[in-house]
């Protein structure tokens, strides 16, 4: 049946993604040329409305006979509303304010409706909980809209996003199998198809990008999912998610590092984010996107083995990861050309 649901959700990506490129154009849903897009020519975006279509197709056929539907309406409901903002942006250009109250409006309803809540965590090395009380909701809905931001940010190439969103869903699903939750599997192979099938039209040279409909769509899944398979464990459990996600949050939060080293709004838009880094440094279009894809594939197979180390083991290979992306970061220039406090700490920077 998983297997089943991935390829009805595939099949029907490929069907409808052509049709939803020319309803870009109809509504004006279109992204142009400009200094900080790597494309020449006007492409139709909003393509994460077929993703979502697949996604909510294949959903109800596979989950409308479970006992327990009723209690996955808040999913629904919540992605729905993703959905409308994303098209809303994609057609009308949005400012930030509401942009950022759909997605808490999305978040409020898994939240309030659906009942998802990290409440506590397990502390390392000791045997209380952390209990989060009254900042429960407010940390599960900081995380699905980060998430969320996190996922946008990261969609500057042609399948970028999708294939790092699908890389993340992979290692969510493998995890949730392992586990035994049929029901984050079952979400996350749907989703997987869905975004599969739009990427034969997305991957480079791209015929249509997903737009925010896409982008917000799919961080809105994998926050949620993540959240579902992770709540309420302990310490280092709950990193797993973290890890999985690897590659959008840390180029977001050296995003955030990066505009407060150079003194700009946190919310300034700029041409030095992962891929833009990678560019720059001499590798194709292509080239950066599969890149970034291995990196994704790393972080996964990390948070997998993450997953079944010991304490000591879990701390060691945080410690490692945390190390290996600072030297990567500092070589690449992701902050600035003159952040290299590791390198220069550890005699490593290149002489002129």
């Amino acid at each position: 049946m998983l297997i089943g649901a991935l390829l009805v959700a595939f099949l029907l990506s490929i069907f409808l993604t052509p049709f939803v490129g020319k309803l870009a154009f109809k509504l004006g849903a279109t992204d142009k040329p400009n200094e900080r897009k790597v494309h020449s020519k006007i492409m139709p975006r909003m393509g994460g409305l077929a993703i979502f279509l697949s996604f909510f197709i294949t959903f109800m056929i596979f989950m409308i006979f479970m006992d327990d539907f009723g209690e996955q309406l808040p999913l629904l409901v919540g992605a729905l509303v993703i959905i409308l903002i994303g098209m809303a942006d994609d057609i009308f250009e949005l400012r930030a304010a509401p942009k950022f109250l759909g997605q808490v409006l999305a978040a409020l309803i898994i939240v309030l409706w659906g009942g998802l809540e990290v409440e506590f965590i397990n502390l390392p090395f000791f045997t209380d909980t952390l209990e989060f009380g009254v900042f429960s909701i407010p940390i599960t809905i900081l995380w699905i809209v980060s998430i969320i931001n996190a996922i946008n940010l990261i969609d500057g190439l042609d399948g970028l996003a999708g294939g790092v969103s699908t890389i993340a869903l992979v290692t969510i699903a493998t995890m949730a199998l392992i586990k035994g939750d049929l029901f984050v599997a079952m979400v996350a192979l749907i989703v997987i198809g869905s975004t599969l099938g739009f990427l034969k039209y997305n991957f480079h040279p791209a015929k249509i990008f997903m737009g925010d409909t896409g982008a917000l769509f799919l961080g809105y899944i994998i926050a949620v999912l993540s959240l579902l398979g992770f709540k309420n464990v302990t310490m280092i459990s709950l990193i797993v998610p973290i890890i999985i996600l690897g590659v959008p949050i840390s180029d977001t939060f050296f995003a955030i590092i990066r505009r407060v080293v150079n003194k700009q709004p946190i919310s300034a838009a700029d041409k030095s984010h992962l891929h833009h880094c990678l560019i720059n440094l001499g590798f194709t279009h292509k080239q950066t996107v599969l890149l970034i894809y291995a990196l994704a594939a790393c972080f996964g197979l990390a948070a997998i083995i993450f997953s079944f180390a010991t304490m000591w083991g879990a701390l060691i290979l945080v410690t490692g990861l945390l190390l290996i992306i600072e030297i990567f970061v500092e070589k690449i220039g992701l902050v600035n050309s003159n952040y290299q406090p590791l390198l220069k700490m550890l005699n490593f920077k290149n002489k002129p």
